[in-house]
């Protein structure tokens, strides 16, 4: 059960309507996900979040599907179940394969994995790596 309500597009604000319709707009979808409904609970919010991710994931020198992976491995370390979801399913609409995602899963699993052994033993970075 979310800790805040998930506002509908025909009971929204004018102000979360209007972030609403750009959501659809940029993603050529009329569907508005839960995510964006719980934080419709502040308009404010909503917009600041709704333009920050809309700038991050806005064609750029990283294509798309490459953005997604990215997205997928943080939320999977950040240990956000609905992220993963989401972002999986935004990956496979750009055209991710089920090879590119076991590869993708196999990748997380093991920088999840060197990432702990690294840390418990306290290994130093080498002067090479620095920058």
């Amino acid at each position: 059960m979310a800790t805040t309500p998930l506002i509908e597009y025909e009971d929204a604000s004018p102000e979360v309507r209007a972030v609403y319709d750009d959501i659809r707009a940029t993603r050529k979808t009329d569907f508005i996900n839960n995510f964006w409904k719980a934080l419709a609970a502040n308009p404010a919010q909503l917009e600041r979040t709704w333009q920050g991710a809309k700038a991050v994931m806005a064609p750029g020198a990283i294509d798309a599907l490459t953005k997604e992976f990215i997205y997928i491995a943080v939320s999977v370390a950040n240990k956000c179940e609905y992220c993963i979801h989401s972002h999986t399913a935004a990956a496979r609409a750009k055209g991710m394969s089920e090879d590119q995602f076991a590869e993708l899963l196999a990748v997380i699993g093991m920088a999840h994995s060197t990432n702990g052994l690294v840390t418990a033993m306290q290994v130093p970075v080498d002067e090479v790596f620095k920058v």
